[in-house]
């Protein structure tokens, strides 16, 4: 009876500590989405300004856009795999550092080629801070319930980033498109601080699967710089039926290793759970529609005589309702199910998406920006619900590799959707019927993912 006394009271002594260490597990996790997660959305209205200063046509922005998510997508598969080898902890602070010390070579840079290349490494660093900021949320709350509100919370640091990214793009514009990228700076210092008050994680020794990172690398690569490279040169240019050739060996380099390797990046057993399976469709989709329109429109309002911070402004309706209802999303999958807002998202997606690829080229900006808002509104009914989902149907061990294959699929779909629709805008039929056509093939991937939705949560939990 002493000995249950004791460990009651030791118990509830240690309680505040957790609960602290919880907070700013949390706090950090969340600054680390939002730094990275703001970087992809801050860049898109400074295009134009970049291009003035550097030089460079649509190609040019592409990479200045697609250098960041290429390697972003290309080594997350690894930076999950890392996150369980050495701990989440250990890895989100080398990322992150990285991360903050490539924003300062972009905001350096003197040429557009300097600029692309530090962005590949702002890539890389942000490719290992994402699955590992996941990894430290499970880490954190290993109660389902408490762990699909924080999740909800992490995903508020990227609705955030996502709705003050153009606008704060546009403000910071006007001073110069420099500054998009020493923003990082202060924000990131902050969360390193953060990260200084959490607990050590726990690792999982392993071989690391090289042959596993090179195929991936040269599988993405290849698929991104055709997809780009058409749009200048098309699709039966030598470069670009040569690069996609090298996406198609190395994918299949790729799957082969998996299946024999004695210690994969990615375990094949993973995709035996139709909720990874679903999930990963899902955040392709997701990404297309949410990612690949704001690029779309960014370019479409400057067009439309509005200054970079105009078009800020113009996607703040979209952004902002994003981030009002995404402390909201987890009590929405509570009430009505994870899969009904997911549906629910994604078909907004497609809808908004159709809309907006009917608009006459003469309505007034103001009519195109309100019709953004389905888009803006996808995001907290989608992301939250999934990945909640998604973590819930994988074993602790593996839950840094699992977060790796879904946000490569979400970092795919969004380079992929800035490649072929930059491809679709410098195409000779014009500006408008690219807009037009990369708007159908968003509602079309979105559809997609809508009707495969209710395909997850069918498998037992932790059965990955």
């Amino acid at each position: 009876m002493p000995l249950t006394a004791s460990s009651h009271r030791s118990s509830e002594a240690g309680a505040p500590g957790k609960n602290r260490h919880a907070t700013a597990t949390l706090a950090a996790a969340v600054l680390g989405f939002f730094v990275i997660t703001l970087d992809a959305t801050i860049v898109n209205v400074a295009l134009p300004s970049i291009r003035d200063a550097l030089g460079g046509g649509i190609t040019g922005l592409e990479w200045v856009v697609d250098a960041y998510t290429l390697m972003f997508a290309a080594l997350l598969l690894s930076a999950g795999a890392l996150s369980d080898r050495i701990g989440a902890r250990k890895a989100f602070a080398g990322g992150l550092a990285l991360f903050i010390v490539a924003s300062v070579a972009c905001g350096l840079a003197p040429s557009l080629p300097v600029l692309v290349a530090a962005r590949v490494v702002q890539g890389i660093g942000a490719a290992v801070t994402m699955p590992t900021s996941m990894a430290l949320v499970r880490q954190a709350f290993p109660d389902p319930a408490r762990r699909a509100r924080a999740v909800g919370v992490w995903a508020m640091g990227g609705a955030l980033a996502a709705a003050a990214g153009p606008v704060l793009g546009g403000v910071l514009s006007l001073a110069s498109w420099r500054m998009i990228f020493w923003i990082n700076l202060p924000v990131g210092i902050l969360t390193l601080l953060l990260l200084a008050r959490t607990p050590h994680s726990p690792t999982r020794p392993a071989p690391f699967d090289w042959i596993g990172q090179t195929t991936a690398i040269l599988a993405m690569g290849g698929l991104t710089f055709g997809a780009i490279e058409a749009g200048a040169a098309g699709f039966t240019a030598p470069q670009v039926l040569a690069s996609l050739g090298v996406a198609v060996v190395a994918l299949a380099a790729f799957v082969t290793a998996q299946a024999k390797v004695a210690h994969p990046m990615v375990p094949l057993a993973l995709f035996r759970s139709p909720t990874v399976v679903v999930a990963t469709g899902i955040g392709f989709a997701f990404m297309v529609g949410f990612y690949g329109l704001p690029f779309l429109f960014s370019l479409y309002f400057q067009q439309h005589g509005l200054s970079a911070l105009g078009a800020g402004i113009a996607f703040l309706p979209m952004m902002l309702l994003s981030a009002c209802l995404t402390p909201f999303s987890a009590r929405i999958a509570e009430r009505t199910g994870p899969r009904v807002p997911v549906i629910a998202g994604l078909l907004l997606i497609a809808a908004g998406s159709v809309a907006l690829a009917g608009v006459p080229a003469s309505v007034p900006v103001w009519v195109t920006a309100l019709l953004l808002i389905p888009i803006g509104m996808s995001g907290p009914l989608v992301m939250p619900p999934t990945t909640a989902l998604l973590l819930e149907h994988v074993s602790a061990q593996h839950t840094g590799t699992a977060s790796g294959v879904f946000n490569t699929s979400r970092q795919i779909g969004g380079a992929l959707a800035v490649a072929v629709f930059g491809a679709l805008l410098s195409a000779s039929a014009g500006f408008e019927h690219g807009l037009r056509v990369s708007l159908l093939l968003a509602a079309a991937v979105a559809l997609v993912a809508a009707l495969a939705a209710p395909r997850m949560g069918t498998a037992r939990r932790g059965d990955a």
